[in-house]
C-alpha cells in the first residue's frame, strides 16, 4: 500500500497512511517529519520522504505530537539509523521510553467491541504494530521556547488530555495547526466527520483533552491538519469549537 502525500501548502505536505496521518515539512533540502505512522508503515514513511523530494538523511528533526504506536513506529528507526534527534514535550519523553504507557488497552478495546468499526480497526492496529514495543531510546524535549530552528519553524503547543504530554505544532506564516490527535476529522472508529474529539477509549484524561481544544481555538489560521482524517479548511478557531460543542 502505497502512501497518499498530498501538498496542502507550500512547502507543506499532508500523508495519509494506513490509518494514521503524518505531515512533511519541507525547506530547501531539509526536511522536518512530523510522526512516523505506525511501525508497519515504514516503507510509506520512506516513500513518502522520496515523493516530496527528500529522503530520510535530510531529516533535520522528527517532531511527535504524542507517543502512541500509530504515531511513533518509525521514530527510534529514524533515530539510529540515520542520527534524527527525535522532539517531544518534555512531559511526553518518559512516555516515548516506555516508562510508562498512556494508550487504549486490550480489555478498552473488548469492552468496545460492540461499537461500530472498532473491531476492525483493532485488527488493523494489531498487523500494522500497533501492539508492538516500539520505545525510543533517546527522546529530546523541544531545545527551546517558541518556534523551532527546524524547516517550517514549527511552533509546539501544549494541548494535554489525549496523552499527559501531547502538543500540536503551530505554523503561524502559513496558518496551519498540526493537530495530532487533539482533534481528528475522521477515524475508523467514529461515525462523525469534520473536527471532532476522539472516542472516550482514546482519551487519557478526556475533561484535560476537552480543555485543550480551547488552547487550539487561541491560535490563528485556517487550515488544520489532523492524526487522522483529511485536512480541514477553515478557521482553526471555528474548527476547535465545533469539536469542543460535540464533545459537550
Amino acid at each position: 500500500m502505497r502512501a497518499d502525500v498530498r501538498q496542502v501548502a507550500d512547502g507543506i505536505h499532508l500523508v495519509h497512511g494506513s490509518n494514521t496521518n503524518w505531515v512533511i515539512l519541507t525547506e530547501g533540502d531539509e526536511l522536518t517529519l512530523v510522526d512516523t505512522g505506525y511501525l508497519g508503515d515504514r516503507q510509506q514513511v520512506l516513500d513518502s520522504l522520496t515523493a516530496v523530494g527528500g529522503a530520510p538523511e535530510a531529516v533535520a528533526a522528527v517532531l511527535i505530537t504524542h507517543a502512541h504506536n500509530d504515531h511513533l513506529g518509525s521514530a527510534e528507526y529514524l533515530r539510529c539509523t540515520y542520527g534524527t534527534p527525535v522532539y517531544l514535550h518534555e512531559a511526553e519523553v518518559p512516555h516515548a521510553r516506555r516508562e510508562f504507557l498512556q494508550q487504549v488497552t486490550v480489555g478498552q478495546i473488548v469492552r468496545n467491541g460492540w461499537r461500530p468499526g472498532v473491531l476492525p480497526w483493532a485488527l488493523h492496529a494489531l498487523r500494522s504494530g500497533g501492539m508492538t514495543d516500539v520505545p525510543v531510546a533517546a527522546p529530546e524535549p523541544f531545545p527551546l521556547p517558541g518556534a523551532l530552528d527546524l524547516p517550517g519553524r514549527p511552533v509546539p503547543v501544549h494541548t494535554p488530555g489525549h496523552t499527559d504530554g501531547h502538543a500540536v505544532f503551530h505554523l503561524p506564516h502559513a496558518g496551519v495547526v498540526i493537530a495530532g490527535d487533539a482533534i481528528a476529522t475522521a477515524h475508523p472508529t467514529s461515525r462523525l466527520s469534520g473536527p471532532h474529539l476522539l472516542p472516550d477509549m482514546f482519551q487519557h484524561e478526556r475533561a484535560r483533552a476537552v480543555a485543550s481544544l480551547d488552547v487550539i481555538a487561541a491560535l490563528e489560521g485556517d487550515l488544520l491538519l489532523p492524526g487522522h482524517g483529511p485536512e480541514h479548511r477553515g478557521p482553526i478557531r471555528e474548527a476547535a469549537l465545533q469539536a469542543k460543542e460535540r464533545a459537550l
